[in-house]
């Protein structure tokens, strides 16, 4: 019998296994009890619930179709070539003098335009394309960084939060964590530098399952800038602060603190009143707009999809809606999506997990969450035809 021919129960102790948890300890990542987790896998109890079949697969890092037999492809292979070589470039240690590495100097105008290219990629969602450019743009950072100090330390920490901003989108949290702490190493001293990489951390830390650590290195990041950065700070020090507070509210409705996700957004959204000017500081998108989808977000992990649908269609009537980076709207569109399905709107549902293809397909196909939302509504009937052909396109039926 092959691994797609086993009981559900079988196959979520096999990952598991794989994932070198026992029990207790996927037990306690879901919020149960070990006697659940081993009727469970011995088909004593039974899942029934599509909702609990999802927090399965998000805690043990697979696609929900994993554990229903319907396609053993785990969560983490993303099917983007090219990884392995990011895991490599970040296991490599400069062990040499300045100057006397095998890597020559990129000058310091050069890795400034290759930075803002990887930035667009990323923003642009060609996440395939960015994980090629990201080996090289590590170690000539890296490289230029030894050389050249402090004159180099925001390009180097760029380089790492966008290394980890798109393995976090890839399903690769672990790695993603390895680039951000390498971000906040780098960026020690300096509490501007240090905010924008407790960004990508806080992104790692959530994605890895580690939401309350998420939320304290995000919000330790927060206090610190606003004790070393005045009231009236720039609007690109406001926008880095205002960020920090929707990563912290987003971690905390990881762990379903609805009251600390209330405080935080709330103290986001002040912020983004005050620095709603157009301008993309820091990469972030912040704004009034970027702060509703946060709402979005937050709702849906809070299991309230009334308010999730509420919130979705405000944000896209905003005048900062279309100003978003294209990965950030998909990215909404998919919540959206979740939103609908927990109130039941299929269609809905359907219909904005095509525009997110249309608009950023590899934020749809490649992300291991999204292919989670359009298995499911794939499962229901009637299907809509745009979600048939995409779940047929990505292999997720047969």
């Amino acid at each position: 019998m092959d691994s797609g021919e086993l009981p559900i129960g079988r196959r979520v102790a096999q990952w598991r296994a794989r994932r070198r948890m026992t029990q207790q300890m996927l037990a306690d990542r879901l919020g149960k009890s070990k006697s659940w987790v081993d009727k469970v896998e011995r088909g004593v109890r039974a899942l029934d619930r599509f909702s609990v079949i999802q927090d399965l697969a998000e805690v043990l890092r697979v696609d929900t179709t994993a554990l229903l037999g319907r396609d053993a492809r785990p969560a983490t292979s993303t099917g983007v070539e090219g990884v392995d070589g990011v895991w490599a470039a970040l296991g490599c240690y400069d062990m040499f003098p300045a100057g006397q590495g095998r890597r020559p100097m990129v000058p310091v105008r050069e890795l400034g335009r290759r930075v803002e290219h990887a930035w667009l990629t990323y923003q642009h969602a060609h996440y395939p394309q960015l994980v090629r450019l990201v080996p090289d743009l590590i170690g000539g950072a890296r490289s230029a960084h030894t050389a050249a100090g402090d004159e180099v330390t925001g390009l180097l920490v760029q380089v790492y939060r966008v290394t980890a901003s798109v393995l976090v989108k890839l399903g690769e949290p672990d790695v993603a964590w390895l680039a951000a702490d390498r971000a906040v190493t780098v960026a020690a001293g300096d509490p501007v530098w240090t905010a924008v990489a407790a960004v990508p951390l806080g992104q790692a830390l959530r994605g890895a399952g580690r939401g309350r650590l998420a939320s304290a290195a995000t919000i330790a990041a927060a206090h610190r800038i606003t004790a070393t950065v005045p009231h009236d700070a720039s609007p690109t020090e406001l926008a880095l602060r205002g960020t920090l507070w929707v990563e912290a509210a987003l971690a905390a409705a990881s762990y379903r603190d609805a009251r600390s996700v209330a405080e935080w957004i709330g103290q986001a959204a002040e912020i983004a009143e005050r620095v709603d000017d157009g301008q993309d500081h820091h990469r972030s998108g912040f704004g009034p707009a970027a702060v509703q989808v946060a709402r979005v977000a937050a709702a849906v992990e809070l299991g309230d999809g009334g308010e999730a649908v509420v919130r979705h269609e405000e944000a896209v009537r905003m005048n900062g809606w279309r100003r978003l980076p294209v990965e950030h709207r998909a990215a909404h569109l998919v919540d959206a999506a979740r939103a609908y399905l927990q109130v039941g709107d299929l269609l809905r549902a359907g219909r904005v997990l095509t525009e997110a293809d249309r608009i950023a397909p590899a934020e749809v196909r490649l992300r291991p969450l999204a292919r989670t939302v359009i298995a499911e509504v794939a499962r229901c009937r009637p299907v809509p035809a745009g979600v048939a052909h995409l779940a047929t396109a990505i292999g997720l039926t047969r």
